[in-house]
């Protein structure tokens, strides 16, 4: 069953792409016309890929990975952080640090150097710092939240990367493909959709149009969630079972061999 349908889509300004001067050939699959100058994507394919997207979103969801959503683009930021933050993935709509998917281990160091100033302020020696070294300590602390934001629990590299607008966040997408790393994105007619694992094709700067996918996407994510705690509760309770089967059995064992114990010393009995 399809999660969306074509008027949906079409009442959130999806089909809306790019002047047609400004198009990226390789976009040509995806575009259903041209009007006023202004192309036309085709929302019958958008249908379709965005199915895909977001049954193979729902499966990397169930699989306990993480998705990370990059977008830094105005009109994406709140959409994202209330959208994706309430499905518990990480995020990034501020400037994208580099090297953040290649040079992991440096962008750790950063998470827990944040996490210390945290520690740190609710030690007593806090209150022994001066008010400027409060204050410097205190803007360290606001850069690096700033800057890493959601991603703090991130403990290892995402399993795939969601991006709106592959041409803003060409940085995150090379390091993605560096590492390969699965890119879902949002492409519009202006974009380059080589080299995208799943291409919705997209109106990649309308609030409605990414509000629309966005969350379809973390929709797919919750079912994802919901289902691995289902499995996750159905394996315990047969756990459950097979330790309580278990503790019978062993019970029962201990009782026969009572039983014989008892025997035996009846048999005693009688031949003294």
């Amino acid at each position: 069953m399809p999660r969306t349908n074509f008027q949906e889509l079409l009442d959130a300004g999806v089909h809306f792409g790019h002047l047609r001067r400004k198009w990226n050939p390789n976009m040509a699959p995806y575009i259903f016309m041209e009007k006023n100058g202004i192309h036309i994507i085709d929302l019958q394919k958008t249908v379709v890929k965005i199915d895909v997207a977001a049954e193979a979103i729902k499966q990397i969801a169930k699989s306990g990975r993480k998705v990370l959503f990059v977008a830094t683009k105005k009109q994406a930021k709140e959409i994202v952080a209330e959208l994706v933050g309430g499905v518990n993935m990480p995020y990034v709509t501020e400037r994208w640090p580099g090297g953040m998917l290649t040079n992991f281990p440096t962008i750790r160091k950063a998470v827990k150097k944040m996490m210390s100033i945290d520690k740190m302020t609710k030690e007593s020696a806090w209150d022994v710092l001066s008010k400027r070294e409060k204050l410097q300590i205190s803007r360290q602390r606001a850069k690096l939240e700033k800057m890493l934001g959601s991603i703090a629990d991130l403990t290892r590299l995402p399993a795939a990367l969601f991006i709106v607008d592959v041409l803003k966040e060409k940085i995150a997408v090379r390091e993605a493909k560096r590492l390969g790393i699965p890119v879902f994105a949002m492409v519009d007619t202006n974009s380059e959709p080589e080299g995208i694992d799943f291409v919705i094709p997209a109106n990649d700067d309308a609030s409605q149009s990414i509000s629309l996918i966005i969350g379809i996407m973390a929709d797919a994510i919750r079912e994802g969630l919901s289902e691995r705690k289902v499995e996750r509760d159905d394996e315990d309770q047969k756990e459950s079972k097979v330790k309580s089967k278990r503790a019978k059995v062993a019970a029962e064992d201990d009782s026969a061999i009572l039983d014989e114990d008892d025997d035996e010393d009846i048999d005693e009995e009688a031949e003294a």
